[in-house]
């Protein structure tokens, strides 16, 4: 996969219009960001608790991860914690929110994709299991907004490397993502 040509949102002409864009469930669903897919994770309760099963390499959603570079990570963070954003310029992730309700924020920062500069929000986690591929270009980030800690366990195509990551800043201007709560 070639990089994707990213347009900072400094150097964008006009700021986005204010708000949290597109609510997406499914792939399938009007205005999803190009090449963002989301799909439910299965959950097997029983009445010790309950299993969940993250990713199989090689099939599902993370079919096309290299069994050789595909790293495993997890995150917990505390209510109310927003992380946004950030962006991979070969990178993919695979996100599995599993603990906790996730507001996923997405912004396409690709000069060249059909969907640029479009936003996306997706709730997830303990409540509505989904779990979400989010490639290369595609600016993404999260608020907790159960009372509850969450936890975000994530697969990568390829292993850390900080030169292939950007940040911008969660409240940029340009970007105009609205993290407060929507329906007050």
């Amino acid at each position: 996969m070639s990089e994707p040509k990213i347009l900072m949102p400094e150097l964008w002409a006009e700021a986005n219009t204010p708000g949290i864009g597109a609510i997406v469930r499914a792939t399938t669903d009007k205005g999803v960001i190009a090449g963002v897919e989301i799909s439910p994770y299965p959950i097997f309760p029983d009445d010790r608790g309950y299993f969940l099963e993250v990713a199989r390499i090689g099939q599902g959603l993370v079919s096309q991860f290299p069994a050789a570079t595909t790293q495993v990570s997890a995150a917990l963070s505390y209510p109310g914690t927003i992380k946004a954003f950030h962006y991979h310029r070969h990178q993919t992730d695979f996100w599995v929110p599993v603990m906790g309700v996730f507001q996923v924020g997405l912004v396409d920062l690709r000069e060249d994709s059909p969907t640029f500069r479009m936003k996306n929000t997706i709730y997830c986690g303990g409540l509505k299991p989904l779990q979400i591929i989010i490639p290369p270009g595609v600016g993404h980030g999260y608020k907790v907004v159960s009372p509850e800690n969450g936890m975000l366990v994530y697969v990568t195509d390829r292993q850390y490397n900080p030169a292939d990551e950007g940040r911008i800043v969660y409240n940029h201007s340009s970007i105009a993502y609205d993290w407060e709560t929507q329906f007050k």
